[in-house]
């Protein structure tokens, strides 16, 4: 919706979640389980998709993939698309790709987030395409790297690294 008061336009954008809940099976599901749930809308996607605008389209052992779409709603002061937003985009990629090598019983946290943004995004960039890999899964400490790449012009826009914690579930 667009408005005009003072000379100045406003512009809104709304959405629907779904409550977050945990499911009483996660317990019972690898890692890879729960996010092949997720991506077949089994599970519901946790409400931070919606409201920033990105999906898992793919996940498989040690690879999670998302999209995400740009918007003036993702600007930042200086008029392109805040940094916050890759960082999470990535995020997201990253955690996703070390829950996929989990088993039954173990969980995952950030501890660490490098990100590198290469080139600005605007409203006009279209698509972005995130592919989070493993680089390491052990008992207690997982690393794996990723990439923002615009799905129309190819362009590398962010790359990131992660260190998480690995865990019992409780």
């Amino acid at each position: 919706m667009t408005t005009t008061s003072q000379n100045r336009q406003t512009t809104s954008r709304t959405h629907s979640w779904v409550p977050p809940t945990v499911p009483a099976e996660v317990a019972e599901l690898s890692g890879l389980e729960f996010l092949e749930r997720l991506v077949d809308g089994r599970i519901a996607p946790p409400p931070i998709t919606g409201t920033l605008g990105f999906r898992m389209t793919r996940v498989e052992r040690g690879l999670a993939v998302f999209v995400g779409e740009t918007g003036e709603h993702l600007y930042n002061p200086l008029g392109s698309v805040h940094g916050g937003y890759l960082a999470t985009l990535l995020d997201s990629a990253l955690g996703c790709a070390v829950m996929s090598e989990l088993p039954v019983g173990r969980a995952y946290t950030t501890v660490q987030l490098n990100v590198n943004m290469v080139r600005p995004v605007f409203a006009g960039t279209g698509p972005l395409r995130c592919e989070g890999r493993t680089l390491h899964v052990g008992r207690t400490v997982a690393t794996a790297q990723a990439q923002v790449v615009g799905e129309e012009d190819g362009k590398l826009y962010a790359h990131a690294t992660t260190t998480c914690a690995v865990f019992p579930m409780r």
